[in-house]
């Protein structure tokens, strides 16, 4: 399957009045509004405090909700044309769940795809063969385009079959608040542009399949952008997906889409016919058939859209991977490797969530709000008591253990010149870690005296006399190594005295 995309239930808006704008309250994107008549003041166009969004919010409650108000709402369909019609070259990453669609948009992108690719990998841990089905990757579509409010352009395969089933699917995607579907002419079962072996139906029916694709659009009173892909660049030669492209124009498709084109030269020739019907390329990471070109290069030669069908699922997988080696290995993953909580909660829409909720509160359920409250921390306090009463007890049965401060043991002899624990709290412990592919894990430095926080930070460490280590170590001025090897997992581990 193809890297495309599946279209939110959003849009942008257009007003009369430029100083008059929305916020989209959950995800705090300012919108515009397109208006029917002319406001004169921009407290009628306050509707913060009268219409706030949610993650659920579809395209028919927001059109009803803003029709009543006397506003003309944009369709995810109609915002993905204006896109089309503006100047310049627009980029869209591939998502492949919600929470992906929801940081493209977070990231300020204008529109964005869905990869069937990648939408086959998180859904299925399958690859992109043809496992996945029209109602797998409609659903899946769906959950997207209620997290965003930015135009998506769905991956549509092959249509699922023949052109009845193509008008099926675009009938589909469209009730999904798709504002754009991308079909292509592959034979079934049908896969990856770039991977080997691919095979393209006949080009009557190719055509059709596009034609379907329009009448289906014309029944629904949609306007869903058409992305018309060929994939007989691999297949034939590069001179029949021009020919297929050039039909697909004339049955009606919006935007063309040669997909795996070989060399900068094709690129050029597919821009220059129909010149002003929008051409998409597709920049697959990592090693694909196609030449990877900056964005200026592409809208030079003429592009209007680009996909970027990878980034995110292979930023994740190598993402996911570290982690689980970093876990295995006795730890965390690092603190920059991963957002913090507040962070979390910020993105997945946990604090919109709860200034919106407070809309909603009554006396009763403030009332049982404070009773859970307040039966939480009787619960909390009887814990505590017990709690307290064990250690108590454990106080009376175990031994009584001093813990050496700074202070402590200074006054204890430590400060000597004959103890060779002599100004060691002065002193500082690093640990590095280097991982496999030679990037920094880890590099942490501790008081020297706190030697049990070592193996809380890397337990690889447990069971090494590092005390004896340092004691060896205390008299020599200037940092020295005093551990250098490989774990279990091929990380390299360095501790240091400095």
């Amino acid at each position: 399957m193809m890297v495309s995309a599946a279209l939110c239930s959003s849009s942008s808006w257009s007003t009369k009045n430029p100083n008059n704008t929305i916020t989209n309250h959950f995800y705090k994107t300012p919108t515009l509004i397109k208006t029917t008549t002319l406001f004169q003041s921009s407290s009628a166009l306050n509707f913060n405090s009268q219409l706030l969004f949610s993650s659920t919010t579809t395209t028919s409650s927001i059109s009803a909700s803003l029709s009543s108000s006397g506003v003309d709402f944009e369709s995810p369909c109609k915002a993905l044309r204006r896109l089309l019609e503006s100047p310049g070259l627009h980029q869209g990453p591939a998502c492949f769940d919600a929470l992906s669609a929801k940081l493209v948009e977070l990231s300020a992108f204008q529109f964005c795809f869905t990869s069937g690719f990648s939408i086959s990998a998180a859904r299925l841990g399958l690859p992109d063969t043809g496992f996945i089905s029209y109602g797998e990757m409609l659903d899946q579509g769906s959950q997207i385009t209620q997290a965003v409010s930015i135009p998506v352009i769905g991956d549509g395969d092959n249509g699922y079959g023949n052109a009845m089933n193509v008008k099926r699917t675009v009938k589909g995607y469209i009730k999904a608040g798709f504002a754009g579907i991308i079909i292509e002419d592959q034979v079934s079962p049908k896969a990856c542009g770039h991977m080997r072996g691919r095979k393209v139906v006949s080009r009557e029916e190719a055509v059709m399949r596009i034609k379907a694709a329009v009448d289906a659009r014309k029944e629904s009173g949609s306007d869903i952008v058409i992305v018309a892909r060929t994939d007989s660049r691999q297949a034939i030669s590069f001179d029949e997906s021009i020919w297929r492209s050039m039909a697909f124009t004339d049955a009606g498709a919006d935007v063309l889409f040669i997909d795996a084109l070989a060399s900068k030269e094709e690129m050029e020739r597919f821009c220059k016919i129909y010149p002003l019907v929008p051409k998409m390329a597709n920049m697959l990471e990592g090693g694909g058939k196609t030449p990877i070109l900056s964005p200026l290069e592409l809208e030079n030669m003429g592009f209007k859209l680009v996909a970027y069908p990878l980034s995110l699922m292979g930023v994740s997988i190598r993402a996911m991977q570290d982690a689980l080696a970093a876990i295995k290995g006795g730890r965390i993953p690092s603190p920059g490797s991963m957002p913090s909580f507040e962070e979390l909660q910020e993105i997945l829409g946990f604090n919109s969530y709860y200034e919106e909720e407070k809309r909603y509160i009554t006396k009763d359920n403030a009332i049982s709000s404070q009773r859970v409250s307040a039966s939480s921390q009787d619960f909390t306090m009887q814990e505590r008591n017990e709690d307290d009463k064990e250690q108590r007890s454990q106080i009376l049965q175990e031994p009584v253990v001093e813990v050496l401060t700074p202070e402590v043991y200074s006054n204890s002899g430590a400060g000597s010149s004959a103890d060779p624990f002599s100004g060691i709290w002065s002193r500082k412990l690093r640990v590095k870690i280097i991982g496999q592919d030679g990037s920094e894990k880890l590099d942490v430095r501790i008081p020297a005296g706190f030697l049990d926080s070592i193996t809380n930070i890397v337990p690889a460490l447990g069971g090494i006399n590092i005390k004896g280590l340092m004691d060896d170590a205390a008299l020599e001025i200037g940092g020295k190594l005093l551990l250098d090897f490989n774990d279990s997992r091929g990380d390299r581990i360095q501790v240091f005295l400095e």
